[in-house]
């Protein structure tokens, strides 16, 4: 059966061979995955990328998602559970793009609700971690407010396209820290 998640705001597919076209005029903005060590600004470059999510996905390694934004009726870019450990019960959620105009519109918070709540509800994950460039403080502000805990930092971790070695911020969220947070609401 095919994962899909869903609320009022975003909807989450399987992100495939038959749908990625549609993320191409967002994967073409400039410097948009400017700390991931990702290609995706051409077509070929997205589709060599959506490739290689595939192939985590038929190894049970990864589920990757496109991400449509409902407040606009567009596709928005993309996401997904990634280094899937199945025997520790730990997923992390990373791979994570949206366009330029869909930042800051809450559209991200939106959708890492999604998944955290189906990580930890559905499919029995005990602890979800997040990897974030160090210099990318607006992804590590939004990882904090889900209520992550910075665990440590991989220095000069990850080559990026433009040869540099970035700094890797590890986050993570315990379960029991997710279910606190959602009876806090």
């Amino acid at each position: 059966m095919e994962l899909i998640l869903e609320n009022e705001r975003v909807r989450l597919v399987p992100l495939n061979l038959e749908n990625y076209h549609y993320l191409i005029p967002v994967a073409s903005q400039k410097k948009l995955v400017q700390f991931s060590p990702s290609d995706i600004e051409t077509p070929a470059a997205l589709k060599s990328y959506v490739e290689i999510a595939l192939e985590q996905n038929k190894n049970k390694q990864g589920i990757p998602f496109i991400i449509f934004d409902k407040n606009t009726n567009r596709y928005a870019g993309s996401t997904r559970y990634m280094n899937i450990n199945w025997q520790n019960k730990i997923v992390h959620i990373g791979s994570t793009w949206i366009g330029n105009e869909f930042q800051g519109t809450g559209l991200n918070s939106n959708m890492k609700v999604l998944m955290l709540d189906h990580a930890f509800t559905r499919m029995g994950f005990e602890k979800v971690e997040f990897r974030v460039d160090e210099r990318n403080l607006k992804s590590r502000k939004a990882v904090e407010k889900l209520g992550c805990t910075l665990e440590g930092i991989l220095r000069r971790d990850v080559y990026l396209l433009d040869g540099y070695k970035r700094n890797t911020c590890c986050y993570g969220l315990l379960k029991e820290e997710w279910e606190q947070s959602t009876k806090n609401k």
